[in-house]
């Protein structure tokens, strides 16, 4: 048995609880872990709060919150290639296993070992936040140069987009409250508070000419406010509102394989997608974590260590 974090039902907060359940079994083309770090997502709380189709498995309740994890590979399903008990991993748990969990399933085409010389603490942060950042600029496709507006800069994603941006020769424009300015202004953006107002205006005094790309992990009426601001529509990248189409822009097109995470993770060992890890807690410290990721007090990154 092990102790795992979850949601009994649809709902807030006060849905979650922990509970003790048997190690899950892999199935076919999934690998048993035992989770050393767990990385916390805004999308954790979303799926807490309600079915979301194709993201919904229907598993019955109660299910284990989390999404990404590393640790060691403890068992193989059939059908798995390229990964062998004992191996360092990181993954997401695509197929319903959940990572706020001493162990957990996660798909093997979804998992790649960690290479020598990165923690599993940052390589947890991969997976969801790192290839997103990979992701949504790839998609743009800016060259050299060229302006791009990061809505959201503070957060876990938010920080790696800008680095990512940055060490891309972009010139990066960043949206947060007023205590995300030291860590985006640290790494090259040029920082917009929206807690003052005005920020097409503020957006249109550093970037006179409209922007070339625009990256939002806001969503509604924040994503609306900016969405103006791009030369062209279709170079609105939202990670988490999918009514971005509704006004001419492009939902983030993820590639969650194998080939994806590796290329994520040479880039974060060379320094590129290094996240900035804010807050560490324990198993235990699991409500915390989250309820500080749902409700936005934190900058960076913040991930549970479970093992």
């Amino acid at each position: 048995m092990g102790q795992a974090w979850g949601f009994g039902r649809f709902g807030g907060p006060e849905v979650q609880e922990f509970f003790d359940r048997p190690d899950p079994v892999p199935g076919h083309g999934e690998v048993l872990i035992r989770v050393d770090i767990a990385g916390v997502n805004p999308m954790d709380h979303v799926l807490r709060s309600t079915p979301i189709p194709g993201l919904d498995s229907g598993r019955p309740f109660p299910r284990v919150l989390g999404m990404e994890a590393a640790g060691t590979v403890l068992a193989l399903g059939e059908g798995v290639d390229g990964l062998a008990v004992g191996d360092l991993v990181f993954g997401f748990a695509l197929t319903g296993g959940g990572t706020y969990a001493e162990t957990t399933v996660l798909s093997a085409l979804n998992t790649a070992r960690i290479p020598v010389g990165l923690s599993a603490t940052v390589a947890a942060t991969l997976p969801v936040a790192g290839t997103t950042a990979v992701d949504a600029l790839d998609q743009l496709g800016l060259p050299p140069g060229a302006t791009v507006m990061v809505n959201g800069v503070g957060g876990g994603v938010g920080l790696l987009v800008a680095r990512l941006a940055v060490q891309r020769e972009l010139r990066v424009v960043g949206t947060g409250s007023s205590t995300k300015r030291e860590p985006a202004e640290a790494i090259g953006v040029r920082f917009i508070d929206y807690t003052a107002g005005g920020v097409a205006t503020a957006a249109r005094e550093l970037v006179p000419e409209d922007f070339d790309g625009i990256v939002d992990l806001v969503g509604g009426a924040s994503l609306r406010t900016v969405a103006p601001l791009a030369k062209d529509p279709r170079n609105v990248i939202a990670v988490s509102d999918t009514s971005v189409s509704d006004i001419g822009g492009r939902f983030v097109e993820r590639r969650l394989d194998r080939e994806n995470l590796e290329r994520a993770a040479r880039l974060a060992l060379d320094g590129v997608l290094t996240p900035a890890i804010t807050a560490m807690h324990p198993l235990a410290g699991a409500p915390a974590a989250l309820a500080a990721v749902e409700n936005g007090h934190v900058s960076g990154k913040v991930v549970i260590k479970v093992a």
